[in-house]
């Protein structure tokens, strides 16, 4: 064979030897992702940090008018989300806000939503949008973001358990799993 002939059929072997590599590599990998989704499904939503702090002050008016105070609430277990109707994903963790509190709002649990400025009429169209029936709180002038809670990050919650300390703080978007997880067994303690 001459010298040519050679070096092709070995430069053909060779690219053929690495095909076959590149798709036993995909179908490796392919499979190993498939178990781990079937395994543990991939949850990105925020965890939270445990934490243990006094309950800020806070008083502000509701959507139908009414004054209400996070002490008017002791001896129950709070999920204070602040929230604004711009925020996608604000948008996204309410219907899970929603049907957590659905589920739990009959053994001391309350979500209290705290809407971070927007006018009242936007937050009603959102209310009715997402069919919300949790307490939702006005804030136009920033109280609970700048300085009760102390933070720029839209969405951020607080679970506060029922001797009015914050155990729990989130932020980002939380998702049904990580209440379950993380907000549950305060519910049940």
């Amino acid at each position: 064979m001459p010298h040519h002939t050679s070096r092709i059929i070995g430069l053909t072997v060779l690219g053929l030897g690495l095909i076959v590599t590149g798709f036993a590599m995909y179908a490796l990998i392919l499979s190993a992702q498939n178990n781990i989704n079937a395994e543990s499904p991939t949850d990105f939503s925020a965890i939270p940090a445990k934490v243990q702090i006094a309950v800020p002050a806070l008083t502000l008016t509701d959507i139908q008018g009414v004054r209400h105070s996070l002490s008017d609430y002791r001896g129950r277990v709070l999920l204070v989300n602040l929230w604004a109707t711009w925020c996608p994903p604000c948008q996204a963790e309410m219907p899970e806000l929603q049907d957590f509190y659905k589920n739990y709002q009959n053994n001391g649990f309350t979500v209290i939503a705290v809407e971070d400025g927007d006018p009242a009429a936007d937050v009603m169209s959102f209310v009715r949008k997402y069919s919300l029936n949790f307490p939702i709180w006005l804030d136009p002038t920033y109280q609970a973001t700048d300085h009760a809670f102390k933070t720029m990050n839209l969405p951020s919650s607080y679970v506060i358990d029922r001797n009015s300390e914050i155990r729990l703080e989130w932020v980002g978007a939380i998702s049904e799993q990580n209440l379950e997880t993380y907000v549950t067994p305060l519910i049940k303690e």
